[in-house]
């Protein structure tokens, strides 16, 4: 990677932590300065802290482009950076499956994200970070999965149960079967006798669950639950030490998570759409509800900004509030403490926004160009 640039950014207005302001921006060795070399005029430009994503699987279009022919793993991620930086994201969490459904979710294909993921993530800007979305009910893969943090020092597990334990229950096939098994590499008769072996054993869930969980947090590993229905199921995640909750489906849950002293993650897509694509309580009631601490891209880059813009549009939050909820508030739930925000000392993320039509024009990560276009380039290269 290149040096990380001397500048002082001027003429712009600049998101600090305690609101906008038109003060001059230094950035020397990689962090925000109290003064540093060339100046940049921005004028007619904002600049804003880069984009945590805390969790994002929007990589898989790189990894695999079409199912079955192309293998190029470490060039897509080399090109999900370049998208990540593209939409503002200066820190990127990748939200990897490790479940039974097979193919881009099975063992096989995560460890091969985890190989490209430390490749390449010492070659590009962009702070590419794993995270393993562990299945409760795939009991035969925890000592696998485990393995697989400990060699690729994961720092965050998520726990995901996509069994349609009601169908199950009931003795009947489960909806697109057919094209699931596929993608798995099975054929529908396996594939449903698999489902229907992991729905049996769920009384030994809770137990490895309690386990598994105890090793992790001795190990320092944070860990989420996904998709939270009710606030007891909540509160059986805090038991373990499970103190995110990702993409709560309920107000109550949310509500009870919040009252715990837990984080809440929710979709940015689901703000930039105006609801869950799931049939689920829109973020925006949560968000307004002050229950969230943080979006995330969840499949689609583009959308944690595209979601901060709409909460102000929506009159929700105002335009530092919002954007706390993808740089600041990420930044802490994840622990990372040196980014979030444009104050000296911190890394030197950050965005360039153009004023009239709000595009994110460059983005810097850790002081070093990640992504630059248009005419903001002569501003830099001048």
């Amino acid at each position: 990677m290149t040096a990380p640039l001397d500048l002082t950014l001027t003429g712009a207005r600049v998101l600090r932590p305690d609101g906008w302001s038109d003060a001059p921006l230094a950035i020397c060795d990689g962090h925000i300065a109290e003064s540093a070399g060339r100046a940049v005029d921005l004028t007619g430009y904002e600049v804003l802290p880069g984009i945590v994503d805390p969790h994002g699987d929007g990589f898989e279009r790189h990894m695999a482009p079409r199912r079955g022919a192309l293998r190029e793993r470490d060039a897509g991620m080399v090109a999900c950076a370049a998208e990540l930086a593209a939409n503002g994201i200066t820190t990127a969490m990748l939200a990897q499956f490790w479940s039974w459904e097979g193919g881009m979710r099975g063992p096989e294909f995560a460890e091969e994200v985890f190989a490209a993921v430390a490749a390449v993530a010492p070659t590009v800007p962009v702070d590419l970070r794993l995270q393993l979305r562990l299945e409760t009910h795939y009991l035969e893969s925890f000592a696998r999965a485990e393995a697989a943090v400990d060699r690729w020092g994961i720092t965050q597990v998520v726990f995901n149960d996509h069994l349609p334990h009601d169908r199950l229950a009931e003795g009947r096939r489960p909806p697109r079967l057919t094209g699931q098994a596929l993608k798995s590499g099975r054929n529908p008769e396996a594939h449903l006798a698999l489902m229907m072996r992991l729905h049996a054993a769920a009384s030994d869930v809770p137990h490895a669950l309690d386990a598994l969980c105890a090793r992790l947090a001795a190990k320092g590993v944070a860990m989420g639950s996904h998709d939270d229905r009710t606030p007891e199921g909540r509160a059986a995640w805090r038991a373990r030490s499970v103190r995110l909750s990702e993409f709560p489906e309920t107000m109550e849950a949310a509500r009870a998570a919040r009252e715990g002293g837990d984080g809440v993650v929710l979709g940015a897509p689901n703000v930039v759409r105006g609801a869950s694509h799931a049939g689920n309580i829109a973020a925006s009631e949560i968000i307004a509800a002050g229950f969230c601490d943080a979006l995330a891209s969840d499949y689609h880059y583009p959308s944690p900004a595209r979601a901060a813009l709409r909460l102000v549009e929506l009159d929700i939050l105002d335009m530092p509030s919002a954007w706390h909820l993808v740089s600041t508030g990420p930044a802490r739930l994840l622990a990372l403490h040196d980014r979030g925000q444009l104050a000296p000392g911190k890394r030197a993320d950050l965005i360039v926004v153009d004023r009239e039509s709000h595009r994110i024009v460059a983005t810097l990560a850790g002081g070093q160009v990640a992504w630059m276009s248009g005419p903001v380039a002569a501003r830099f290269l001048g």
